[in-house]
């Protein structure tokens, strides 16, 4: 079978698409049959050793995968061979094959095709911790939504809509804000042309928001957290700008706002019933039809650069998926 390579810790050019064993199931664990992989902005920090994890070399990038079970490894109960899942693999996806820890495998709902199941778990379950569990968002309160036409960032602005927020969805361009307003937002941001701080103030009547969801860094993190109002929560989601900003503590101080870190990652490890029951009020959510991923682009498995160099320059709205049929 085919699988997208990293040899070394390197840029992402340094990947190579080579013939590689058969995947084999081992005690816990499925094989899956790959029909789609999600792409996110971490794979090309993951296969450069950037990111908070390092699989032993050679690994395949590739977090999120659907396909169909081929083999179950010993002590699995409740998944069979032939079954649709989604599963969140942390790596290994950008493959036609891809074991994975039953415990973070998921069985389609049947309306949910492959690509839109790929393109679910990361963007979805990294959004709905951050807005439930970390920041605790409550019906009326205002939610600023940075990088809101990404993939997270799309998912953070429906989310927060389900859950009673006004949303003020921010972004680089005109069209990436129309679709923001189409998932539902209430107010938009330009922040290539807009003062972020003098615009949120004007939205707020002065008070600032409540929440800030922030997958990008950089730059407009600053003027984020001095938009907070009283006892504010930042959520520090990522760094898809290329910049981890340094913020002057006295700002939280001022407003007794607070910053706030979020690992989806860490946390399905740490609390997998808390997770799973996440995940289950998601695709709840979706079958529901309160959820609608965007996938703006598919490419095959051998285009992988093409599809990863669209999510690293931000050229994507919502998500891209690699599919292998």
């Amino acid at each position: 079978m085919k699988a997208v390579l990293a040899k070394e810790f390197a840029p992402p050019e340094r990947l190579v698409l080579e013939d590689v064993p058969a995947r084999r199931a081992g005690p816990g664990e499925v094989v899956i049959a790959v029909k789609a992989c999600g792409v996110n902005f971490f794979d090309a920090l993951l296969v450069q050793g950037k990111y908070q994890t390092k699989p032993p070399l050679p690994f395949s990038p590739g977090a999120e995968v659907a396909g169909i079970i081929s083999e179950v490894g010993a002590g699995v109960s409740g998944l069979v061979a032939g079954t649709r899942v989604l599963a969140f693999t942390g790596h290994g996806g950008y493959a036609e094959e891809v074991t994975a820890d039953a415990s973070r495998v998921l069985a389609l709902p049947p309306q949910m095709d492959f690509v839109t199941a790929a393109a679910f778990p990361i963007a979805y379950a990294t959004s709905h911790h951050a807005l439930k569990d970390r920041a605790l968002l409550q019906t009326g309160e205002t939610l600023l939504v940075l990088g809101a036409a990404g993939g997270v960032g799309l998912s953070a602005v429906e989310i927060g809509g389900i859950m009673g927020a006004r949303v003020i969805a921010c972004a680089s361009s005109e069209d990436k804000l129309a679709l923001c307003r189409e998932y539902g937002a209430s107010a938009l941001i330009n922040y290539a042309t807009a003062d972020l701080r003098e615009r949120v103030r004007e939205l707020t009547g002065g008070k600032g928001v409540d929440v800030v969801y922030d997958p990008v860094g950089g730059a407009h993190a600053e003027p984020a957290v001095r938009s907070l109002g009283f006892q504010g929560r930042y959520l520090v989601i990522g760094f898809a700008s290329g910049e981890i900003p340094k913020i002057p503590l006295n700002l939280v101080l001022l407003k007794t706002s607070s910053i706030v870190g979020v690992f989806w990652g860490a946390f399905a490890k740490i609390h997998p019933e808390r997770n799973a029951a996440n995940l289950v009020e998601l695709l709840g959510w979706y079958t529901g039809g309160r959820l609608h991923p965007h996938v703006s682009g598919t490419f095959p498995l051998a285009r992988y650069r093409e599809a990863l160099e669209a999510v690293t320059t931000r050229r994507v709205k919502g998500k891209v998926v690699l599919v292998m049929d």
